[in-house]
C-alpha cells in the first residue's frame, strides 16, 4: 500500500473511532458534534446557519439534530437580539454536565501523550489537510477569533478586543472561540 492510501486509511479509520464514541450517552454523534460546536463558537457563530456550515450538513439534518437537542434540554433557542429573524443557540446548564461526559476525551488523552513534536507535526498536517478539503467543497475555515483579520486585540487596554467586520466588543474568552466570519490575517 503507497503511503498516500495509507495515510487516508488512517484518517478514515480515526474518524470512525471517533463517530463510534459519539453513540455514548443516549446521543447520536451529529448531535455530539453540534453541542461541542455550540460549546466552542463565540456568540455570533452560534446561529442554526453557522452550525449548518460548520457541520457540512443540510439545514434539514441540523435542523432535526437542534431539536433534538432542544426536547432533551441540551441547548435553547433565544431571539437574535440582532436579527429578529433568526436565533442563537446555547448550551444549558444540562449540556454543559453533559459535555463532562463526553467520550472525545479518550482522543484528548491519546494526544496528551504524544510527542510535543509528534502534536505539532499532526496539528499543521491535519490543519493544512482540512483547509484544502474545505477549499475543494467551497466551506468556510472557522477559524479562531484572535487569529482573524478582523480582530482588534487590546485597542483600549489589556483584554479590550473588538471585531472590526462585525463592529461588536468581544469578550476575553469570545477571543478565543471559533467563528464563523473568521479570515485569516
Amino acid at each position: 500500500m503507497d503511503a498516500r492510501n495509507r495515510t487516508v486509511e488512517l484518517i478514515e479509520r480515526m474518524a470512525r473511532a471517533v463517530a463510534n464514541e459519539g453513540h455514548a450517552h443516549g446521543l447520536k454523534p451529529a448531535q455530539w458534534d453540534a453541542l461541542r460546536y455550540l460549546s466552542r463558537a463565540n456568540r455570533f457563530s452560534r446561529t442554526p446557519g453557522a452550525l449548518t456550515a460548520y457541520l457540512g450538513s443540510t439545514k434539514g439534518t441540523v435542523s432535526q439534530t437542534v431539536m433534538s437537542l432542544e426536547r432533551v434540554g441540551l441547548v435553547e433557542k433565544a431571539a437574535n437580539p440582532g436579527d429578529r429573524r433568526s436565533v442563537r443557540l446555547a448550551v444549558t446548564p444540562a449540556g454543559w454536565a453533559m459535555l463532562e461526559k463526553d467520550e472525545i476525551e479518550t482522543l484528548r488523552h491519546a494526544v496528551d501523550e504524544l510527542s510535543n513534536e509528534t502534536r505539532q507535526g499532526l496539528e499543521a498536517g491535519l490543519e493544512a489537510l482540512l483547509g484544502k478539503r474545505i477549499a475543494a467543497g467551497g466551506g468556510k475555515p472557522f477559524g479562531m477569533c484572535r487569529t482573524c483579520r478582523h480582530f482588534a486585540g487590546d485597542s483600549d487596554g489589556p483584554g479590550r478586543h473588538f471585531c472590526r467586520l462585525l463592529r461588536q466588543p468581544l469578550a476575553d474568552a469570545e477571543a478565543g472561540q471559533i467563528c464563523y466570519e473568521q479570515e485569516a490575517a
